[in-house]
């Protein structure tokens, strides 16, 4: 893939602040569009994102920040999305042009909610851009990290392996360090996956349960993921690779993981609608249990963690005793 390509970052959030941030430091231009006018501008002004990652320095030398998302668009050769899954749907369906010539990467580590279909596959059949030209950005890494600079690890996958390598060039620096797959799906559906185990994870903090029985929950937990995926898209992949296992673990354990967070909330009695609200922020993990309930009605996977998540979140059941019941059948 030409090294020339006009790349473009869409969303205003943590993650993709830390996506401009990593980008600048390898290409001439960069166009990155957020909703938000204001802090568009508070950026073009000030080299800080106002709300988020507010200490890391945005180069404006090399990134032009916009609100306009349809010129942004028709600008890019390559767009990465990096906007919470339960607005992305919204955010592109106000877009009157054909994006089926450009090439994709999703950050986004959630399931659209309206088509119940990772971005890969929403990318592919909403916009008829080819399998080949969809990527996706992977951990393990947290934002939070990324901005103070701390050596982390991505993976970039792609059916097209020099597609991805591009995007890993392009995102390689002195303190990230990336490899390559061209296990899309994989990847893709065990970001979402782990992002409702670390909601599990937070409940049981919430509820008071020792690092003993997280160490279970996780090692469980990795099992779940590998039997989801190994069906729904069978090929051969090592599931203790970093982007599988190393994912998982930084999203169930780590004090930056919002998914964890809104399951400490969940597990200390909170609501949902009291944890969104303290919170501020999104959590992937609450919109994709769902998605991946309706999901499994056709594979039948046995996922004991993600049907006590759903229960708990979205049937109002007592997260004390569904942890105890999900106890049971942990090993």
């Amino acid at each position: 893939m030409s090294t020339d390509k006009k790349i473009a970052v869409i969303g205003g959030g943590s993650w993709a602040t830390a996506i401009v941030k990593m980008l600048a430091n390898n290409v001439d231009e960069l166009l990155w569009w957020m909703r938000n006018e204001e802090a568009a501008q508070h950026i073009r002004e000030t080299q800080h994102n106002p709300r988020y990652l507010s200490g890391a320095r945005i180069n404006t030398d090399v990134v032009r920040v916009s609100s306009d998302l349809k010129t942004t668009c028709e600008e890019a050769d390559v767009i990465v999305l990096a906007i919470p899954s339960a607005f992305l749907h919204s955010t592109l369906s106000t877009l009157q042009i054909d994006l089926s010539s450009k090439t994709f990467f999703s950050a986004v580590k959630g399931i659209i909610p309206e088509h119940n279909k990772i971005v890969g596959e929403y990318i592919q059949n909403e916009y008829n851009v080819p399998i080949n030209q969809i990527g996706v950005i992977t951990g393990p890494c947290h934002a939070e990290e990324v901005a103070l600079e701390r050596l982390s690890y991505l993976t970039v996958a792609c059916e097209d392996i020099s597609v991805a390598e591009f995007m890993a060039d392009q995102l390689a620096c002195r303190y990230i360090k990336t490899t390559t797959s061209d296990d899309i799906y994989g990847t893709e559906y065990s970001a979402v996956l782990k992002n409702v185990v670390a909601v599990a994870a937070g409940i049981a903090h919430g509820l008071g349960y020792g690092d003993n029985y997280l160490s279970v929950l996780v090692s469980n937990a990795i099992r779940e993921i590998k039997r989801f995926v190994d069906t729904v898209h069978p090929i051969t992949r090592d599931i203790k690779d970093s982007a599988y296992l190393g994912d998982l673990l930084v999203t169930a354990y780590s004090k930056f993981s919002r998914n964890r967070t809104f399951g400490t909330y969940i597990g200390k009695g909170y609501s949902v609608k009291a944890a969104q609200m303290d919170m501020n922020m999104i959590a992937e993990g609450y919109y994709a249990v769902k998605c991946i309930k309706e999901i499994n009605k056709e594979f039948e996977v046995k996922m004991p963690i993600t049907d006590s998540v759903y229960r708990i979140v979205y049937e109002k059941m007592s997260p004390r005793l569904e942890f105890k019941l999900l106890s049971e059948e942990l090993d």
